[in-house]
């Protein structure tokens, strides 16, 4: 019966100069577009980026001295010892322990223990876990130098160090701030530090390209 379209035998039989897909030559000229399986071609970044673990960028390698440093420099400046203890008594026993300085100072460095783990060559690491530890450091890296400057005042014998003045006696003055407005040498050099962990951090994210990536 008569439907309006040709049998089937005559329409196989009919060569209609159309691949099976129905597209002639659309196959070549799709193979020459630039992609390939694996994406764009010149597409090595994009496939790395969809493999195995990153390599650590410089910047996050550097913080083996950088953490070394900071670690060091805190353990002098709050004279903390190689051993801490922590109140965990009740839920709030640590409300009084976390206003001390001294405190505050080493769980900073337990911090710097656990990036300078993560620096290390071969030691696997993830995007989240870089940030999340340069994050837990940020408030007490910046507290740091202004709580040392004030310890330092509370602990100074001002009538004999004024009297010592007078008498000619600076040693150990050479790299003191002259004027009001000038840093503490150990200041900028704690804060050049500093800004050191922030350069590890933002090279990690721009590697991680907004996801979450393994480094080693």
């Amino acid at each position: 019966m008569g439907d309006g379209f040709p049998d089937d035998d005559r329409d196989d039989d009919r060569d209609d100069g159309l691949d099976d897909d129905g597209f002639d030559g659309f196959d070549e000229e799709f193979d020459d577009d630039g992609f390939d399986d694996g994406g764009l071609e010149g597409g090595d970044d994009d496939q790395d980026h969809a493999g195995g673990p990153v390599a650590k960028p410089t910047e996050l390698l550097a913080l083996d001295s950088v953490t070394a440093e900071l670690f060091a420099t805190l353990r002098r400046w709050f004279d903390v010892p190689a051993t801490v203890t922590l109140d965990l008594a009740e839920v709030d026993s640590a409300v009084a322990e976390l206003g001390d300085p001294q405190m505050v100072a080493a769980l900073a460095m337990r911090k710097l223990q656990a990036l300078n783990l993560l620096a290390t060559p071969g030691v696997r690491t993830t995007t989240d876990v870089v940030v999340a530890i340069v994050n837990d450091l940020e408030r007490a890296m910046v507290q740091a130098p202004n709580m040392w400057l004030k310890r330092q005042a509370a602990a100074t014998d001002w009538d004999r160090a004024f009297a010592a003045m007078e008498a000619g006696d600076v040693e150990g003055l050479e790299e003191a701030p002259v004027e009001a407005d000038e840093v503490d040498p150990e200041v900028e050099r704690f804060r050049t530090l500093h800004g050191a962990l922030h350069d590890a951090m933002f090279a990690v994210i721009e590697l991680s390209r907004g996801e979450i990536r393994e480094f080693e």
